[in-house]
């Protein structure tokens, strides 16, 4: 008779369609009324021996029932969130309504560009740790000790961390000492990303970005540097015919040095870029220091190389007509929706930068 009940019980709970139907299957079998509880009220009537014998073999049809039940339960619970995370999915894919479409910070925007155009060039990207130590940031660049770099007004200064003298990184030229020490020449890299330094003004802030280039081999020379940076300019601002000047200045990492300025004029207040008889710093460069080399492992006396740098944000204030830098930085919407683009616009040299 019992075999029969498991039987018939069991078949209930896999025929319970929903968990309502299951809780009804439930009640009829270990309810205070339940069927199982019935023939457990019995067992009082029954001799010692039959007490014992039906009584371990009810609690066993219950234990089973119970099982069955807890199975049955999860399975319903798995199937109804699979049903409603179903008929609750959204497409992400789907574009939004315009009146709530993101856009692309000019930044993110302007480091895309510049990545597109050396890419063409044959660059690489490489990157590096926001947080270095002096050796990186400062000594193998040719820093000597007291350099006014080095002072506390310019560099963010972590804690004593022992040994090493820890900071934020005050440009991303680390990364191109990271590279030539892991990497043996031929070497093309352009390393873009945040940098640190103790200053904020319309024209300066704590954090900003810059993106430096690296070239290392046998023959590179100054006259390479040059095309490379007349071509990136001119792609860049969308000037075929930008002219450039190089200025003689001093670097510590760089000899000879030089810093570059494109044509411009400021006539009536305001600033136009090309041929105009005017002029505009932008970056600086040079062939990269026999001593840099050699402090990255690098025979000076059979490569050579150059590298230049410029902040992101300058080209970027010049390129799209923004005038303060701090705005970059202040998360105002509509800011950010009069100077942002449209996302998934991906700057390519074949189609153009921006469209």
């Amino acid at each position: 008779m019992l075999d029969a009940l498991k039987d018939e019980l069991l078949s209930m709970v896999n025929a319970a369609a929903d968990l309502p139907a299951l809780d009804e299957v439930r009640v009829n079998a270990l309810g205070k009324k339940g069927r199982i509880t019935g023939f457990m009220k019995e067992l009082g009537g029954l001799s010692p021996e039959e007490r014992k014998e039906r009584g371990q073999a009810l609690n066993a049809l219950k234990d089973e029932i119970a099982a069955a039940l807890d199975a049955r339960k999860a399975d319903l619970a798995s199937a109804h969130l699979k049903a409603r995370l179903e008929a609750e999915r959204v497409d992400v894919t789907l574009p939004v309504r315009p009146e709530t479409e993101g856009r692309i910070h000019p930044i993110s925007q302007t480091m895309d560009e510049m990545v597109a155009i050396f890419a063409e060039m044959g660059f690489a990207v490489a990157e590096g740790p926001d947080i270095e130590d002096d050796f990186h940031n400062f000594t193998a660049l040719n820093f000597p000790p007291g350099h006014p770099a080095r002072d506390m007004h310019d560099t963010f200064y972590l804690p004593d961390a022992g040994d090493k003298k820890m900071l934020l990184r005050t440009h991303t030229s680390p990364v191109q000492v990271r590279t030539m020490l892991n990497q043996k020449p031929p070497i093309r890299i352009i390393a873009p990303g945040r940098t640190y330094r103790s200053d904020y003004d319309m024209t300066h802030t704590p954090m900003f970005h810059q993106i430096e280039g690296l070239v290392i081999d046998e023959a590179t020379n100054m006259g390479h540097l040059k095309g490379c940076l007349v071509e990136f300019c001119r792609a860049f601002f969308d000037v075929d015919d930008l002219p450039l000047r190089f200025r003689p200045s001093f670097f510590p990492f760089t000899e000879p040095s030089a810093e570059v300025d494109i044509g411009c004029s400021r006539k009536g207040g305001e600033l136009k870029l090309g041929n105009y008889g005017d002029w505009l710093e932008i970056l600086g460069c040079g062939m990269v220091h026999p001593n840099v080399l050699e402090a990255c492992g690098i025979d000076s006396t059979k490569y050579q190389g150059f590298a230049f740098g410029m902040g992101v944000e300058r080209v970027a204030m010049l390129k799209y007509g923004i005038p303060d830098l701090r705005t970059f930085f202040e998360a105002d919407l509509r800011w950010l929706k009069h100077y942002g683009f449209v996302p998934l616009d991906i700057p390519n040299i074949a189609q153009g930068l921006t469209r």
